[in-house]
């Protein structure tokens, strides 16, 4: 009988050190649950991928096709604007301008030459003037003598046939100098034209670079082929960069040119950068729907490489001691859970973790985690 009631006791004992334990955890759990809001420094920001391009940064291209007969820089040299980076080889563009000269100065001999063809059209028109006259002189004459009845009528038709023969020949020889001194002009021009041209193709065979800048790639070697179509190298600015954010289109009507940027780079970790907008692009991007914006760094890395990635965010607004709560406690239609049950609550900014509080709860609510 002692025995039975030591037994009892002893279950009694173990079901109440459970319910005990049982309790506390909850509580604990409860605790853990519930919390106040919070008055703190709230920052709204819009995330984009960053990645680091130098300014400037542009493909050099050939307007010649040959061969690569020296590559006149290397890569990571520094270049001025109209430095030399190629030559380029090709003995067809060579023989086209001499060709065009030679045709140049064969058009211009026609036009002002002691040979030119004006001279023979000239000539001609020199007799036609003195046929002309002649022609002329016996017409009026032989008039005078028919207007008083004197001579034949078939003498006074020939001298008048021969003059306006005449009168036509001179007029057909001029218009034909005049048409001929254009049409020899105009092959002047032309022939000067397609020489310029083919002289301005001939000094492209050395490729010079636009800018002052330095060489960050180089595509083709000597001995290579190269045409209009493939570029040459990518040459940038040196010490100036840019940083080139990719900003979803569900968040770009939220960005504006100088605004604040927090910028972590994977080669500087723990770093945080400032840097602002400069520039957005208005044309979105198909392929992954987002839309390109530049920044500038405010006081950038010593050291910098096209290509460096990382993390940015955009700072749209920022408040202080605005009454916030996790973002977690908040359910999707904007409530949270509180000793009254579910409250609902006008929001404000928020970021990754934290939302504002506009009304709905104050800073003595204890609000609940939701399942």
């Amino acid at each position: 009988m002692v025995f039975l009631k030591n037994a009892v006791s002893t279950l009694d004992l173990k079901l109440w050190c459970c319910i005990c334990v049982g309790f506390i955890i909850f509580s604990c759990v409860n605790k853990e649950d519930k919390i106040l809001p919070t008055e703190r420094a709230l920052t709204e920001s819009v995330y984009a991928s960053a990645t680091i391009q130098p300014d400037s940064l542009y493909q050099v291209y050939a307007i010649v096709s040959g061969l690569i007969d020296a590559n006149l820089v290397e890569e990571g040299d520094l270049v001025a604007k109209d430095d030399h980076l190629f030559q380029i080889i090709n003995n067809t563009p060579r023989l086209n301008t001499q060709n065009a000269k030679l045709a140049l100065n064969l058009a211009q001999d026609n036009y002002k030459g002691n040979a030119t063809v004006l001279s023979s059209i000239e000539s001609e028109i020199s007799a036609a003037k003195l046929k002309f006259k002649n022609d002329s002189i016996n017409y009026f004459r032989q008039k005078r003598l028919w207007d008083q009845n004197i001579g034949s009528k078939a003498q006074y038709d020939t001298q008048k046939l021969n003059y306006e023969l005449a009168s036509n020949q001179l007029e057909v020889l001029q218009n034909k100098l005049d048409r001929t001194k254009n049409e020899l002009k105009t092959a002047v021009q032309q022939a000067k034209n397609y020489y310029q041209t083919t002289a301005i193709t001939t000094k492209n065979f050395t490729v010079n670079s636009k800018i002052n800048g330095k060489v960050y790639a180089i595509f083709k070697e000597p001995g290579e082929v190269v045409s209009s179509m493939e570029p040459l190298a990518t040459v940038g600015s040196e010490k100036h960069f840019v940083i080139e954010l990719l900003v979803d289109e569900v968040d770009i009507v939220k960005i504006k040119k100088s605004q604040e940027v927090l910028i972590n780079l994977d080669a500087y970790k723990d770093v945080v950068f400032k840097a602002k907008v400069s520039k957005i692009y208005p044309k979105k991007d198909e392929r992954n729907q987002t839309f390109l914006v530049e920044a500038l760094f405010n006081k950038p890395p010593e050291i910098l490489y096209p290509g460096l990635s990382g993390e940015a965010n955009i700072v749209i607004s920022n408040k202080a001691n605005v009454l916030t709560i996790p973002i977690a406690y908040l359910t999707s239609d904007n409530k949270v859970k509180t000793d009254d049950g579910l409250v609902s609550v006008k929001t404000g900014l928020q970021n990754m973790d934290y939302v504002e509080i506009l009304s709905g709860i104050t800073k003595e609510t204890y609000i609940y985690k939701p399942e």
